[in-house]
Parts: structure tokens; C-alpha cells; sequence
């Protein structure tokens, strides 16, 4: 068990390594530059210095190695768009609104996810079961972009009881719509894998002996069923959150929240290399870690694993 874990470490390494190299050549195929937007109409002397300033007119194998470096010691830089700021300061700033908001999204998510997928799972082939998985086919095929508006116009602009734009971290109101519409496909995942597991612990010998014991339907539920059978469900739990945190550039876009993802956005606009590497970076560290964590919750669900089997 120890070995894999360290075996999950090192891969981590190696995917954060990956991830730096192909986002700063992909920021540097792109055209233009962060000053050399039509939008600034900056003089050309002025340019030049600039470069020089930030030393964009080295070689590519030297800006590489000067961000990687940066980055190993904790420090992505400064701000090309944003001048003065650091990167770790507009991160800071940014980054806990878009966790609260991820955090919103996945209890949404674990609160209707599981419990349908439970529901399904018990009622296998009636029209609860039918009606569940619809219900969760229907999350999976609408993106969050196109939820996110509709109901943002139908409560918000036509019924007026919610808040469609801004972030107010004392009025939860203004969570309620970005995080349901972050949390829905979550939520229509987690039941699908709910009711498998489930589905797979209820056809179980052991089960069908716990019931010839006379165990009634509650026990069979809560004591024998349920702790198997959301493990599919339970290693989904960290990748999902680590996706809605990190997938949440678009919803907040859409509902003018002032988030990391935001930032992200203007950043690849204005071709801000520093603060896109930064970024991508804490996204690529947190999907890692959340599969890191994943994993240990997975090995203390799962006796099997634990034992190495």
C-alpha cells in the first residue's frame, strides 16, 4: 500500500512537470503578445523596453527555465496585464471565492447524487429507478453553460428571487445559482455510479444470507449495503471536486463572479504567460491531490485494498 501511494506521488511530479512544459509552449505558439494588443497601442520603444523589463526578448530555453524556477521556489512572478501585482497575490485573492463555490456545488452534488442513485438501486426496475436515471441522463447531456444561463434568466431575471451576478460572501443567495448549475452533472454522475455499486453489493451471497437471517430492509440498507456500495461513487468525489473548482471558468464568466476562473479567462486574452502558468498549475496540483485523498479514502472503505488484494 505504501509503495503505491509513493508510486502516486511520483506520477504527480511527473504529470505537474508535463503539465508546466505544454502550457508555456502552448502560450508561446500563440500569436501577438501581452504587448502587442490592438487594445493598448503601445508606442514600439516602449514595447521593446517592456520585453527587456520583463525578459520576453530572451531565448524560449531561457524564459523556460527562469519560469520553472520561479515556480520551484514558490514564486510564479509578476503580473504582465495587471502591472505590480504578483501572481501569488491575485491567486490568494481569487482562489478562495472559487473553492467556496466548488465547495457549495459538491455538497449540492453529494446531496442529490448519492441519495438517488440509492433510491434507484433500490427500486431496480420501477418507474422511481426509470425516473432517477432520466433525471440524471438529462444532467449529464445539458453542459453547465447552457443550464447556467436558464436559470440565471428564469429566477433571476423573470421571477427576481435570486441574484444573477456578483459574489457576496455573506448572502448565500448569491451561491444558490452558480452552484447548482456547477453541481448538477456532478450530481447526475455520482447517481449513475451509486446505483452500479449499489447494484453489485445487493446481488452480493452475503446479502441474500443477511436477509434469509431475517435482517429487515433497514439493516440490509445501512449496515450491509450502503458502505460498498458508494465506493465507485467515493473515488468519483475527487476528481469531481478538483473539476467543478477548476471547471468553474466559464459559470463564473456567466454570472460575473470575481473568481479565479475570471482571471484565468483575461489572462489568456491579454496572453499574460505568469499568471496562466500560475493558474494552471493550482488546478493541475489540486486534481492530484483530491485523487491523492480519493485513494486513502478509497483504501479505508475498502478493506480489500488494504489488505492488497
Amino acid at each position: 500500500m505504501l509503495a503505491n501511494l509513493l508510486s502516486r506521488f511520483v506520477q504527480g511530479i511527473f504529470v505537474l512537470f508535463t503539465l508546466f512544459t505544454i502550457t508555456f509552449f502552448l502560450i508561446k505558439a500563440l500569436p501577438g503578445g501581452p504587448f502587442k494588443s490592438a487594445e493598448k497601442a503601445i508606442p514600439e520603444h516602449i514595447r521593446v523596453k517592456m520585453e527587456a523589463y520583463y525578459g520576453l526578448d530572451q531565448p524560449v530555453t531561457v524564459q523556460y527555465a527562469r519560469q520553472l524556477k520561479n515556480l520551484l521556489k514558490g514564486d510564479p512572478g509578476q503580473s504582465l496585464r495587471l502591472e505590480g501585482r504578483d501572481v501569488t497575490e491575485i491567486i490568494s485573492q481569487a482562489f478562495p471565492m472559487s473553492f467556496r463555490l466548488g465547495l457549495v456545488a459538491m455538497a449540492i452534488a453529494l446531496c442529490v447524487g448519492i441519495p438517488l442513485g440509492v433510491v434507484a438501486a433500490w427500486k431496480k426496475n420501477t418507474i422511481m429507478d426509470y425516473s432517477a436515471m432520466g433525471i440524471a441522463m438529462i444532467g449529464i447531456c445539458i453542459p453547465s453553460f447552457v443550464i447556467g444561463p436558464v436559470l440565471a434568466d428564469q429566477f433571476g431575471r423573470r421571477m427576481g428571487v435570486l441574484p444573477t451576478t456578483g459574489w457576496d460572501p455573506i448572502s448565500p443567495s448569491s451561491w444558490v445559482l452558480p452552484a447548482i448549475t456547477l453541481g448538477l452533472a456532478t450530481a447526475a454522475y455520482l447517481s449513475r455510479l451509486t446505483r452500479a455499486g449499489m447494484l453489485e453489493i445487493l446481488s452480493q451471497d452475503y446479502i441474500r444470507t443477511a436477509r434469509a437471517k431475517g435482517v429487515g430492509s433497514t439493516g440490509i440498507l445501512i449496515r450491509h449495503s450502503l458502505r460498498g456500495g458508494i465506493i465507485p461513487a467515493v473515488a468519483f468525489i475527487g476528481p469531481a471536486f478538483a473539476g467543478i473548482v477548476s471547471g468553474s471558468v466559464v459559470i463564473e464568466s456567466v454570472f460575473a463572479m470575481p473568481g479565479l476562473g475570471t482571471h484565468f479567462i483575461k489572462a489568456i486574452e491579454s496572453g499574460d504567460a505568469p499568471v496562466i502558468l500560475g493558474i494552471a498549475m493550482l488546478y493541475g496540483t489540486l486534481i492530484i491531490v483530491a485523487n491523492f485523498l480519493t485513494d486513502l479514502l478509497g483504501l479505508w472503505l475498502n478493506p480489500r485494498l488494504r489488505a492488497g488484494r
